[in-house]
């Protein structure tokens, strides 16, 4: 079956031409973007996704293209028509086509694409045993904040753990403490038992697990801090674990090649993991 896209009020096959030269997005990156994860044919967190898409939208002054009701009716019809009930499903938002300038077009006519794609979520040895990372400096923008599709730095970062055999890149700013990771948020649990993450700012993408998971985890008892913590925390840390809509949430058992404890799975990652799945009704 061939793929269909939502591009600018049309369905098209995904392969054909559709987005224009001179699309903002394809010369600037000047537009932001969403994905959020479908199970069993119903879209998790979708209002969070799309109070996210808002700030971010807000943030880069693009208005929005349609009412939200009107968007929710384009992501469902694009599921629809690509027959999936367990997909991710990608949101693009541009601010428009218009002569290269880089200063913004008067009145931009915003560019929308969806489309839906079969999930690869993590493995079950992913979950049960853990995955790597590897750290790598924080290269990125001042606004990680907004989800941006100027993504270089990320996907240099991701293509150099794909190349350690590794799930992630955990990213590590000037002063030696991790931010987040090239497409997740990062956590360790300390001898405590306290999960402990980065704060909201500018310097992190708030992510709609994250947040999901900070819920679960303060619902559980399991005591939340919110701070920086460095790489050489990571290395002692008791356990670790990374989140985003793709990956859930996984324990990390391995940092630069150094077991996280005993390099399996901890309590608290696993009494979260449960959680979630029961969260998202797949327990």
């Amino acid at each position: 079956m061939a793929q269909i896209a939502y591009v600018n009020g049309r369905y098209r096959p995904l392969r054909g031409e559709a987005v224009a030269l001179e699309d903002r997005g394809y010369q600037f990156a000047d537009g932001v973007y969403e994905v959020i994860k479908v199970l069993g044919g119903r879209f998790c967190d979708l209002k969070r996704h799309l109070d996210r898409l808002q700030r971010s939208l807000a943030a880069l002054e693009i208005a929005p293209p349609m009412t939200r009701r009107a968007l929710t009716s384009v992501l469902g019809e694009t599921l629809r028509r690509n027959r999936l009930r367990e997909a991710l499903v990608y949101l693009q938002i541009s601010r428009g086509t218009a002569p290269r300038n880089h200063v913004f077009p008067k009145r931009p006519r915003p560019s929308v694409v969806v489309t839906a794609r079969r999930p690869a979520f993590p493995s079950p040895s992913e979950r049960e045993q853990g995955v790597g990372v590897i750290s790598m400096p924080d290269l990125r923008w001042g606004r990680c904040d907004i989800k941006s599709i100027s993504l270089l730095p990320n996907v240099l970062a991701r293509q150099s753990a794909a190349a350690a055999g590794c799930r992630e890149a955990w990213l590590i700013d000037s002063e030696g403490q991790v931010t987040e990771g090239s497409a997740s948020n990062a956590y360790i649990v300390d001898g405590s038992g306290r999960l402990i993450t980065h704060p909201l700012c500018e310097r992190i993408l708030g992510g709609v697990t994250r947040s999901v998971v900070l819920e679960l985890a303060q619902d559980d008892g399991i005591e939340v801090v919110e701070r920086p913590f460095t790489l050489d925390e990571a290395y002692q840390a008791r356990e670790a674990a990374l989140s985003s809509t793709s990956s859930w949430l996984l324990p990390v058992t391995a940092i630069d090649g150094r077991p996280v404890s005993n390099g399996m799975p901890g309590h608290v990652v696993r009494r979260l993991m449960a959680r979630y799945a029961a969260y998202l009704g797949v327990a």
